[in-house]
């Protein structure tokens, strides 16, 4: 099984556990210049979303792929999603190992005030 395959064999049983629990979910998605993070409802609707390439950020970051971008994108959904009304939301690493930016976003949410 190659790397690819394994991340998404990985996202999709999360995912599986997020749906049956009925609750908002925190996506995460990372390449290697950017990385990306959603508020999805129950219901798959977008509740919110930020990323590095957001016009809020971007002029505050001077790289956008590392640990410091991360986490400022972690603070932002955590703005966004307060202001929607969330404050606890399940977190959904799409596969990825919980280590480096996906663990810094995690973070940089919780210093936002999200649960979870």
């Amino acid at each position: 099984m190659d790397k690819k395959r394994a991340r998404l064999r990985r996202s999709r049983k999360t995912r599986a556990r997020i749906a049956k629990l009925k609750a908002v979910r925190l996506c995460v998605h990372r390449t290697p210049r950017h990385i990306y993070a959603q508020i999805i409802g129950p219901d798959a609707r977008v509740l919110a979303a930020v990323s590095t390439l957001s016009k809020e950020l971007r002029g505050q970051l001077g790289y956008t792929g590392n640990v410091e971008a991360a986490r400022a994108v972690g603070r932002a959904i955590a703005e966004k999603a307060r202001a929607a009304g969330i404050e606890k939301v399940a977190f959904d690493r799409s596969g990825f190992l919980y280590h480096g930016r996906v663990k810094a976003l995690a973070e940089g949410a919780r210093e936002g005030g999200l649960k979870f």
